[in-house]
């Protein structure tokens, strides 16, 4: 285990391997196309494949091809393998010398606290699938959770077929804007309690590490704003949206915040985010 723990250690010592290493982890459990990858990163095919060869070859990637496409994920096991080897071989097992202490008081068997949290849903534009989200958990449950959204480049307007949507559904349209994610970054900004990624493109840019280390999940889904067809189509693409949205902040808000550890409050977010089941609202 020592000589794979080594190797691991020296593939993550590049930085390119890392942001890739990184890219996925946000991606978990998501398999990721490798042009995908190339295009986050800018990458050239062949600069890619020899980055995730040696990913794979430290057995800290797998791959599987989904007809034509190959596609990557961590693999969790072995991941969690070396991570338990360096907690109890470097740290003894002895986490509070080891663990980073901005986690220490948020990790374990400690609940979160019953109090009103701060949600951010974050995509490209926040034109659309971040707006429904803001304003669904908003409807759902605003005497539980203060919800913004924000895009990493967001457009000027929001998307009429989104409003549209919204208006029907009863929601308050009035204050809501594009914002850029920047406006959160901000040292008199709200401190998140959940980061949630709605699309994958955002997910797959890097971001500046939040304060207080958020609970975070990338519930990506299609964008609504990229169908083309009749008007019709197109507003059909947006209530599908809407309502697998609609269906994840039900879940999300069923579940029972202030009993739940991190741990277990991580993994519920992260089956949100892969679970495509339901009707549409």
């Amino acid at each position: 285990m020592e000589k794979e723990i080594s190797s691991r250690l020296a593939t993550l010592g590049h930085p390119e391997r890392l942001a890739i290493f990184r890219l996925l982890m946000r991606r978990y459990p998501d398999r990721v196309p490798a042009g995908e990858l190339a295009q986050a990163r800018g990458l050239k095919a062949s600069t890619l494949s020899a980055y995730l060869s040696a990913l794979m070859q430290a057995g800290l990637v797998t791959q599987e091809r989904m007809g034509t496409s190959l596609r990557y994920t961590i693999a969790m096991t072995e991941l969690r393998r070396t991570l338990d080897y360096l907690l109890l071989d470097c740290c003894r097992g002895r986490p509070e010398f080891c663990s980073p202490l901005s986690l220490s008081s948020s990790t374990g068997a400690t609940a979160m606290p019953d109090r009103k949290y701060n949600v951010l849903f974050i995509c490209t534009g926040n034109s659309a699938r971040s707006i429904f989200a803001e304003s669904i958990l908003r409807k759902l449950a605003g005497d539980r959770f203060e919800v913004y959204s924000a895009g990493t480049k967001p457009y000027s307007e929001l998307n009429p077929f989104a409003l549209e949507i919204l208006a029907q559904k009863g929601h308050d349209i009035s204050g809501l804007r594009a914002k850029n994610v920047s406006e959160f970054q901000r040292d008199d900004a709200p401190k998140f309690d959940f980061v949630f990624t709605v699309c994958n493109q955002a997910a797959n840019e890097d971001c500046p590490a939040w304060a207080g280390q958020p609970v975070s999940a990338h519930w990506g889904m299609p964008d609504p704003v990229k169908v083309d067809g009749t008007d019709a189509e197109k507003s059909l693409a947006f209530h599908q949206t809407y309502g697998l949205l609609h269906n994840r902040m039900a879940v999300f808000t069923a579940l029972p915040l202030d009993t739940l550890d991190r741990m277990s409050l991580q993994k519920a977010v992260d089956d949100i985010g892969t679970s495509q089941q339901g009707d549409f609202e």
